[in-house]
């Protein structure tokens, strides 16, 4: 008895201890305490507890109100948010005019985070919500609108921004016009540790200044720049809510895995009770979640040789961005340097060659992050898919894999402090019926625009009168008036005089406009960057809106340093003013002011055959459309080289130059390089077009015929087969050169190891065989063994009925193409985009792998110009 009564206060002792840690635990404090955390209710008052813990404070009422001129923003009720039922979805701040929300916050960097909820609010249409978001000097959104966002109904955009001593941190919502409304859910702002994301050289280890990809060693983020989320991601494990991150409330999603190998199956080693050991990074960098798991690749070395870990997200191009990894050894048996070794590519590009986390850890259980910022340069594409690819080492002895943790993505504002992508135009209205204030306006309009036309009329006679009196003085005196012949021209220059005498008098005005430099600038907004959707060797084409902005059109701007100068803007115009045909672009108009070069052409909402093939987030096309493309193309060449007296060569024939309308019809476009043949017989000239599609006969002998934009067509066939550029100097040498590694394919047999992987079990054996035949026969070294284009379009529709006819009966006795993928060691495989499917073999081969791999920058795009009669045996060597 008496040793069970001391018994039972040590037992009372102990379960109070258990419980108070057990409390203490539940209740404990995350790694980092924010200074500053609001979460603002918009259009509402009171404060509110939702479920996840944070407390939000309403509006009304509150300290954080907006201001605005004449208070005429109200606030509502979202009518359909019975599906959400979150807060600060539920209502919202609303209004037709301006108006600016201020907080008072500590200094330092913040996340401001916006919260919206697209949906039809009372006096609002869901249609008109079109405005921008300005923090200070920074413009986070620039005409946005949630009708437009790809996100879900109920989203947030996530910010980083820098708040100086004694400022106030000032959110401005800006409706596009009157017509328009700009709305706000819900605002967040949270602190964060000084050395989170920035990297100001004042208290950053050079060890953590990110590396600037295939750029310099470093780039400083300083506190100039602000930052918008892209994505953050769990890559090992499940959503992170934000009451589980380290006290900032980010929210860490699951990650989407794109597989790289043929089973399809990852590993991911995951240990909940794994207790992570920060004495590389702060704890706060990431929630334990992210680095309790993993994403590998597994045991299977021989699979592993020929596969990458690769992830791809879509985000805007024209920016810097910050790619954030995060690394852990989650798996015991790692625990030396030289287990898990792999390279990384950022977008492609070589970011870390010897990637090894014990190496930068020391010990396993140890997290880290390694940070790389990546420019996606603006390539004509108003979105860009970066792709993230861990490539395993194959070092003999180790083990042949690669690990991934976590991944955060940043965009960076540009130097002006810009951060959105400009939206063309806003939505179009629906007309409202008219109400008596309006017919008053509009009887008002048309009385005013009635004298506005009488009197311009007045202003015209009396001009032609003086044009007419000045010109009967200059005949009087035998003179010649500039005028009568300069017409288009707003002042002499050289190339204008040369330019007029030939052309003025064969652009009819309904066939070729011209265009004042002022008509220009107001259809691109003064050239903004925003709207360029091509780059070439004549300069910038702009996506443009003319005719009171209802015809969209595509506007090429020759850049000063251009070498494509005056002839070639005079040749385009020139051959496209005089032709037209259903597969060529059609010339609208030009503009030759203030020294200023401008092309105006139909706008192809698709854009180019090669943004279709790779380098894309689009949907691949199907095989069927791939030949309807290549017949169109071959249509609209054969029509260049056989509707005039004299053939037309279009010298320049690319996957960018071949534009696809919005009925996917293809047409060929750039005639700046074209040039006027002779019938059966060569054209002596110097040597122009692009290398990769360059035809070596031409090169060699620099006699132009029709057979060169044939085998540059050849290219195109086998580009569009592949799904690989036509020059690629990241490839081992013999693959570079798209055409010259096809036929060596051919030849061995193996052609079928190269093609698109998309294209699995997709293509009609007969099919294949007359595309495969047609296309190395266009490549022929040798013009003369190449058909003509009239052969190439024939032959085509024929691959297209062999196709159309299996689909037909392929229940039957149809056979179907069947492919087995072949990886380079090196550098991932070349076709960039991942499409998601696991090829079969019917052949019973084992596949090596499918892998989205690399697309390096290529010279595609270069124009050359060989001046020497004499080619070198080393420069046929180059072209060919």
């Amino acid at each position: 008895m008496k040793n069970h009564s001391l018994l039972t206060p040590i037992f009372y002792i102990f379960c109070l201890v258990f419980i108070f840690c057990h409390f203490t635990v539940a209740t404990s404090t995350p790694p980092y305490k924010a200074v500053d955390h609001i979460a603002l209710n918009c259009g509402t008052s009171g404060n509110s507890n939702p479920p996840d813990g944070r407390n939000w404070t309403g509006e009304i009422g509150s300290k954080y109100g907006p201001t605005e001129e004449n208070n005429k923003s109200t606030f509502s009720d979202a009518q359909t948010h019975s599906s959400v039922g979150i807060i600060p979805y539920t209502t919202a701040r609303l209004s037709y005019f301006q108006f600016t929300y201020a907080f008072p916050v500590t200094a330092g960097p913040k996340f401001v985070r916006l919260y919206f909820y697209s949906a039809s609010y009372s006096g609002y249409e869901k249609s008109k919500n079109f405005f921008t978001v300005k923090a200070g000097s920074f413009t986070l959104l620039g005409n946005f609108s949630t009708s437009d966002s790809k996100e879900s109904k109920n989203f947030f955009k996530e910010f980083c921004i820098n708040v100086e001593e004694n400022q106030t941190l000032k959110l401005t919502f800006i409706p596009y016009s009157s017509d328009y409304y700009a709305f706000i859910n819900g605002i967040e702002i949270v602190s964060m540790p000084i050395d989170l994301y920035y990297s100001q050289k004042d208290f950053i280890k050079e060890d953590w200044v990110p590396q600037y990809v295939a750029q310099a060693p470093q780039f400083y983020i300083n506190y100039s720049m602000a930052l918008e989320l892209v994505d953050r991601l769990n890559v090992g494990g499940s959503l992170v809510p934000p009451m589980e991150d380290t006290g900032m409330f980010r929210e860490w999603s699951e990650a989407v895995y794109k597989h790289s190998w043929r089973d399809g199956v990852g590993v991911i080693p995951r240990d909940p009770s794994l207790k992570p050991k920060y004495s590389k990074i702060p704890n706060y960098t990431a929630p334990d979640p992210i680095y309790q798991s993993a994403i590998t690749m597994g045991p299977n070395r021989a699979k592993n040789k020929q596969s990458n870990l690769t992830w791809g997200l879509p985000v805007d191009t024209g920016f810097n961005y910050l790619v954030r990894l995060h690394f852990c050894e989650v798996e015991s048996k790692i625990n030396a340097t030289g287990n898990r070794e792999f390279t990384i590519y950022i977008d492609y590009q070589l970011a870390e060659d010897r990637a090894d986390v014990i190496l930068w850890t020391g010990s396993n259980d140890t997290p880290y992050y390694k940070d790389y910022v990546v420019m996606i340069q603006n390539k004509g594409e108003d979105t860009h898919q970066l792709s993230i690819d861990l490539q395993p080492r194959t070092s003999e002895g180790t083990l042949i894999d690669a690990i991934l943790n976590g991944v955060e993505v940043f965009k960076l504002s540009n130097p002006d402090g810009n951060l959105a992508r400009l939206h063309m135009v806003p939505p179009q209205l629906d007309q409202q019926p008219p109400t008596a204030a309006n017919e008053s306006k509009t009887k008002k309009t048309a009385f005013i625009a009635i004298g506005s036309g009488v009197g311009l009329l007045v202003v015209l006679i009396l001009v032609c009168c003086m044009f007419l009196c000045k010109l009967k003085k200059t005949k009087r005196y035998g003179s010649y008036h500039p005028l009568a012949k300069w017409w288009c021209w707003s002042r002499p220059d050289p190339h204008k005089r040369e330019f007029s005498r030939r052309t003025a008098s064969s652009l009819p005005g309904e066939l070729c406009r011209y265009f004042t430099l002022d008509e220009i600038k107001t259809a691109t907004n003064n050239f903004n960057e925003d709207l360029i959707i091509g780059v070439g060797g004549f300069g910038n084409v702009y996506k443009g809106l003319i005719e009171q902005g209802n015809m969209m059109v595509a506007i090429k701007r020759m850049k000063q340093e251009s070498r494509q100068g005056a002839h070639e803007f005079m040749t385009e115009i020139e051959m496209l003013s005089q032709l037209r045909h259903v597969h060529l672009v059609s010339l609208i108009g030009y503009c030759n002011d203030e020294g200023e070069m401008i092309l105006v052409y139909e706008y192809m909402t698709n854009g180019t055959l090669r943004h279709h093939l790779y380098e894309t987030p689009n949907d691949p096309l199907t095989w069927k459309q791939r030949l309807q493309i290549c017949i169109g193309a071959a249509r609209g060449l054969h029509y260049l080289h056989t509707c005039k007296k004299h053939p037309i060569i279009h010298r320049d024939v690319k996957t960018t130059n071949i534009l696809l309308d919005d009925k996917w019809v293809s047409k060929v476009s750039d005639f700046g390089l074209s040039k006027m043949g002779l019938d059966n017989s060569a054209v002596s000239t110097l040597v122009k077009g692009t290398w990769g599609y360059l035809d070596p006969d031409y090169a060699r002998r620099q006699q132009l015929t029709e057979k060169s934009d044939v085998y540059s067509f050849g290219v195109v066939m086998f580009e569009v087969l592949c799904a690989r550029k036509a020059l690629n100097q990241r490839l081992k040498e013999e693959q570079r050169h798209l055409a010259s590694w096809a036929r060596k394919c051919i030849e061995n047999g193996t052609i079928s190891q190269i093609i698109d992987p998309y294209l699995t079990n997709k293509i009609a054996l007969e099919c294949f065989k007359v595309y495969v035949e047609l296309a190395e026969s266009c490549v022929s070294d040798h013009g003369i063994q190449r058909p003509t284009m009239n052969d190439v379009m024939e032959k085509l529709e024929f691959a297209l009925e062999l196709q159309e006819h299996a689909e037909v009966t392929k229940d039957n006795d149809s056979e179907v193409v069947s492919f087995r993928v072949a990886t380079d060691n090196g550098a991932p495989w070349n076709n960039s985009v991942y499409h998601g499917q696991v090829l079969g073999s019917t052949s019973g081969t084992e596949l090596s792998t499918i892998s989205t791999g690399l697309s390096y920058p290529s010279l595609d795009s270069v124009t050359i110009s060989i001046t020497s009669l004499d080619v070198s045996s080393s420069t046929k060597n180059n072209i060919s």
